[in-house]
């Protein structure tokens, strides 16, 4: 299956390696690091050289507890950065982004995906994409990032999660999304404990029967360290581990904070499918 991001087609029964370029002061694991535009474009570079297909740039931190920022200060964030890397890179620039006008700023600029946390829930959101006719990943989340981890629950995270991807489809379809635009992310650890993380993992082949794309990303995520007790930037084999392992269920887009090394994890996989 092909999918078009804004003129770079992709075979999307593969996966790709998706660097995450976050131009937040308080961002989980790099906040602060690539605030200023020109630091963010060497990271850039960088990811890219490494092996890089889509380069993820977020404004705003979604990590819980996470203080919301304005609209127009996302846009001074995220603008620049954006239309530096459509201009210098040869990659697909994914916008992490909730905000309808951010959507249709960046879009303009050159992005070729809208990466929503919030699964298009924002009014005006679906519009804005259907409009703009770039792919769109809508990701599962229980609550909102400021209050997802204080006591979620499910009966079945599984079906529960499919469900409300489904239900964001329609909704999504309904706005005039087209439905071979539509990419899917379960969203560990977007309201969820390590159990239903886990439980969401050793399931998530099953996911595929909503017949869209993957995007997976769990690279240095509190579930990882919950299990190895390490510290974030302790977290490489245990994300390296899930993004073999996502490869292996068949992701199509794994979202990581080290690209190079999770590329070689990628390549042994697609061997190894390949000599099967």
């Amino acid at each position: 299956m092909e999918m078009n991001f804004a003129g770079r087609v992709l075979d999307m029964s593969r996966s790709h390696v998706m660097g995450v370029l976050n131009v937040t002061p308080d961002s989980f694991s790099d906040g602060g690091k690539f605030n200023r535009p020109e630091d963010a474009l060497l990271r850039a570079h960088q990811m890219v050289a490494d092996g890089a297909e889509f380069i993820d740039v977020g404004g705003e931190s979604t990590r819980p507890g996470a203080i919301a920022v304005s609209v127009q200060e996302e846009l001074d964030r995220v603008c620049p950065v954006v239309e530096r890397i459509a201009r210098e890179l040869e990659v697909v620039i994914s916008v992490d982004t909730s905000a309808p006008e951010v959507m249709a700023e960046t879009a303009r600029l050159g992005a070729g995906l809208i990466n929503d946390v919030r699964a298009l829930q924002r009014e005006g959101a679906p519009e804005v994409v259907a409009k703009a006719g770039i792919p769109v990943c809508i990701m599962h989340i229980q609550g909102e990032p400021d209050t997802m981890q204080q006591r979620p629950e499910y009966r079945n995270v599984r079906r529960e999660v499919s469900a409300f991807l489904s239900e964001r489809m329609r909704v999504a379809e309904l706005a005039g999304v087209r439905p071979e635009k539509i990419v899917l992310d379960p969203g560990f650890g977007f309201g969820k404990t390590l159990e239903h993380n886990l439980q969401l993992l050793a399931s998530m082949e099953q996911l595929h029967i909503l017949g869209h794309p993957l995007l997976v990303g769990m690279s240095r995520k509190s579930m990882l360290g919950a299990i190895t007790g390490r510290d974030v930037n302790e977290r490489l084999p245990a994300s390296l581990a899930v993004a073999t392992i996502s490869a292996m269920k068949g992701a199509s887009i794994i979202r990581v904070h080290d690209v190079r090394e999770t590329v070689d994890a990628v390549k042994v996989v697609a061997a190894l499918k390949e000599a099967g």
